[in-house]
This record gives structure tokens, sequence and C-alpha cells, in this order.
């Protein structure tokens, strides 16, 4: 016949066991939990990073297009001072040969 410590032993070891087993359940659930979460928030991520990466190409498209409107000016100003400069150098020359 068992002694009362021995049931207790026995009893301990099969609480351990159904413990370890049960610990093992909720590992394995939480693990595909803990996937499906981190493929979701990566997901929003990604999506938020397209968000903003166009909102940054179209305020730059703006920018440079603002640019090339400067420098288009810029340069049909230049023009038309160095334009200006080469008929008044004529007319200096012209007006100082009479």
């Amino acid at each position: 016949m068992r002694t009362n410590d021995e049931s207790k032993f026995s009893f301990l070891l099969i609480g351990l066991g159904l413990g370890v087993i049960g610990g093992m359940m909720a590992v394995l659930l939480a693990r595909k939990e803990t996937r499906e979460s981190l493929s979701e928030r990566s997901r929003k991520t990604i999506d938020y990073l397209n968000q903003q990466g166009k909102k940054l190409r179209d305020a730059t498209e703006g920018v440079v297009e603002k640019g090339k409107q400067l420098i288009g000016h810029r340069c049909c100003l230049g023009d038309a001072a160095t334009q200006a400069h080469q008929e008044e150098g004529r007319e200096t020359l012209g007006g100082d040969s009479t």
C-alpha cells in the first residue's frame, strides 16, 4: 500500500506534467496570434509609409515644377538682359565713332 507522501508526490508529478502540456499548448497558440499580429502591423506600416511617400512625392513635384519655372524666367530675363547690354554697347560704339 502507498503512503500518504507517495500519493502526494504522484499527484505533484501529474500536476506538473499537465501544467507543462497546458503551457506548451498556450505557447503554440500565442505564437500563432503573435505572428498574425506582427503580420497585420507590418501591412499597416507599409501602407502608411506608401501614403507618406506619395504625399512627399507630390510635394516635391510641386517644388521641382516651381524651380523649373524660376529657372526658365531667369534664363529669359538673362537673355533679355544680355541682349539689352549688347545693344547698349553697340549704341555706345556707334556714338563714339561719329
